[in-house]
């Protein structure tokens, strides 16, 4: 089996995350494109965090499920809990209830935080009210991932 592999055409891996996808921006979400995908692929899980939020081992800042497998998730998925140009998927509640929330790290300090993107293959869909966090995702999702992959970035604060 090929192993899954997460990119996107706004930013490459370990590199800067584009101002338009921040929460200075225009808040949306990237493009982000999944080769490899295995062909027992029922639905995909989307998770984005922020590593370097203080007190705080990874900070949610999104929750998509049931995605139905998918070569490329087109940049700017709308809000809502429920995204029915995208197979019914369900947005769960991170820092962004219901839609994707960016990068936006607190004024101090200045360095640049790091963000990750991470997909998953799962063999179901999954049986998740919209007000799941990323704790209930993650037990869902537990027994049922068939590959992940992540991809990583970096954003400063203007």
């Amino acid at each position: 089996m090929d192993a899954l592999r997460l990119t996107s055409p706004a930013f490459q891996e370990g590199r800067p995350i584009p101002r338009r996808h921040s929460g200075f921006g225009e808040d949306l979400s990237p493009a982000l494109r999944l080769s490899g995908l295995c062909p027992e692929t029922v639905s995909l899980a989307l998770i984005l965090e922020d590593l370097d939020v203080p007190f705080c081992k990874a900070y949610c800042h999104w929750l998509i499920w049931n995605l139905p497998p998918m070569a490329e998730i087109p940049e700017g998925v709308p809000h809502g809990s429920s995204v029915l140009s995208l197979g019914n998927a369900v947005q769960g509640v991170g820092y962004g209830i219901h839609r994707y929330r960016g990068p936006c790290p607190p004024p101090f300090p200045r360095s640049p935080h790091r963000y990750v993107f991470r997909a998953y293959a799962l063999d179901c869909r999954l049986d998740l009210p919209p007000a799941a966090r990323r704790r209930a995702l993650a037990v869902a999702m537990s027994g049922h991932i068939l590959q992940e992959a992540s991809l990583s970035g970096t954003f400063r604060r203007p």
